[in-house]
């Protein structure tokens, strides 16, 4: 008996996936545990494996279409087995965003003409409140053109969405509609190259939008180009995601700031020293043990809060960035609070490569309790991060630059390094980041505190 393989729920925000690619084809012999596909997630591209042995008898969800989780993606049994019908499942709807309008309440039968009064102000009030929208909200019926204006327009290169429709009695965009907009609109005076006007029409550009550099305007091949490198792209899954929740974040949490400058001349005598011993320490994990042991102290800034109530995490779970050419991802480092230094370098440093190879799974970004952006390495002086959502705060770090500084009344070079705590001041005070930001400035000036985390 054949058996129908679904697109599994990677994790816990997805509804939609999409499969990026296929590692086997129709035919092939399939044993448990071999890679069947690649998944697009909201955080990475992960590969499936199968839970099934037997023949790979249809594939049933192409490459590149977006589809439930959950939905049956592929059949597997043995050969010549009948394979059952399966219908190509669709991309849930979105919701609509228009609310149908509340129906009004009549007013009470008024006792006085001062009551019928306040209840014809009401009444008015109402209908303001829940009547006007609904008019903004009511969608607009376009008929579709006729097959001959569709054709007509792509041969043309026009964009049908600007041409008045007068066909029947519902304004249906014509042929002739298409032709009088050609007369009208000063199409017969644009002037394009052959070799543009092909490329324009095979990416479906509209030729009254492209602007031309050429003799009197003509519209070259460049121009062209141009166009077509400025066609809006499609976010992928995990850009989508990251982009919601960013706005979210940016809308929902009141975000302030706190910036202090650490003097980072000592984490450099500790580099050099273990390097002598040949251990290579990279700065980021000072960085992130000592915000590690700042949030005991200050466990405000290791919660989160809904507005109304504030949640206080008990583990110290430190998410830290990782850019990819696709997006952003956040490996979680957990009870970092309580790991050494080469253990958190380790885990960092698998985490990295993981996530940079696509086989960070779901489990690995779960967790976090509050977030490191670094981009110490990217020759930045300061700047400020967006909290990411379920959690109190994020430090975004920048790099450590050669900074004239006056120490013991002398005025001296150091590398300064300035990092910055982004809070959500529905549960962290000013002063409360301001001392967790000098805390970790403390412990990242004190030689004490490095000979004692080594």
């Amino acid at each position: 008996m054949s058996t129908l393989v679904p697109i599994p729920k990677l994790g816990q925000s997805e509804e939609t996936v999409k499969i990026e690619k296929w590692r086997v084809k129709e035919g092939d012999k399939i044993k448990k545990g071999d890679i069947l596909f690649e998944v697009e997630t909201d955080k990475a591209v992960l590969e499936v494996e199968s839970q099934f042995e037997g023949t790979l008898l249809k594939i049933i969800i192409p490459a590149g279409k977006e589809v439930p989780v959950m939905a049956t993606c592929a059949v597997i049994g043995n050969p010549g087995e009948e394979i059952p019908k399966i219908e190509m499942p669709k991309a849930p709807e979105k919701k609509a965003e228009a609310k149908k309008a509340a129906p009004v309440a009549a007013a009470p039968a008024a006792t006085s003409a001062k009551s019928a009064a306040g209840a014809l102000a009401v009444q008015q009030v109402q209908q303001q409140v829940y009547s006007a929208p609904a008019t903004l909200a009511a969608p607009t019926f376009k008929p579709k053109p006729s097959p001959r204006a569709r054709k007509f327009a792509e041969d043309f290169l026009i964009d049908l969405d600007k041409v008045a429709g007068t066909g029947g009695d519902v304004g249906r965009v014509t042929e002739a509609d298409v032709r009088n907009y050609i007369q009208s609109s000063g199409y017969n005076k644009k002037l394009i190259t052959p070799t543009a006007f092909n490329l324009a029409k095979k990416e479906k550009l509209e030729l009254l939008a492209i602007e031309g550099s050429g003799d009197n305007g003509r519209v070259t091949l460049n121009d062209v180009k141009s166009a077509v490198s400025e066609k809006p792209r499609e976010f992928s899954n995990m850009r989508k995601i990251i982009a919601k929740r960013l706005t979210e974040s940016k809308q929902r949490i009141p975000h302030f700031y706190v910036t202090v400058s650490i003097d980072m001349s000592e984490v450099a005598k500790k580099r050099k020293i273990l390097k002598e011993q040949g251990i290579n320490m990279s700065v980021n994990i000072f960085i992130i043990k000592a915000v590690a042991l700042a949030l005991k102290e200050f466990p405000m800034l290791n919660a989160e809060s809904d507005g109304i109530t504030a949640k206080y995490k008990s583990k110290v779970n430190i998410g830290v960035a990782v850019s990819l050419e696709s997006g952003l991802v956040v490996p979680v480092v957990r009870n970092t609070d309580r790991k050494a230094l080469d253990e958190i370098q380790s885990e960092v440093a698998e985490l990295a490569e993981k996530a940079r190879t696509g086989k960070l799974q779901p489990e690995e970004m779960k967790g976090g309790t509050f977030t490191i952006s670094n981009m110490g390495m990217l020759n930045v002086e300061n700047f400020s991060a967006i909290i990411n959502p379920g959690e109190s705060a994020i430090l975004a770090v920048s790099s450590a630059m050669p900074t004239p500084v006056v120490k013991d009344g002398q005025v001296v070079i150091r590398d300064m390094m300035k990092v910055t705590v982004s809070a959500d001041h529905r549960v962290v005070d000013g002063s409360d980041a301001a001392k967790f930001a000098n805390a970790i400035k403390l412990k990242l000036e004190s030689r004490e505190f490095l000979d004692r985390e080594i």
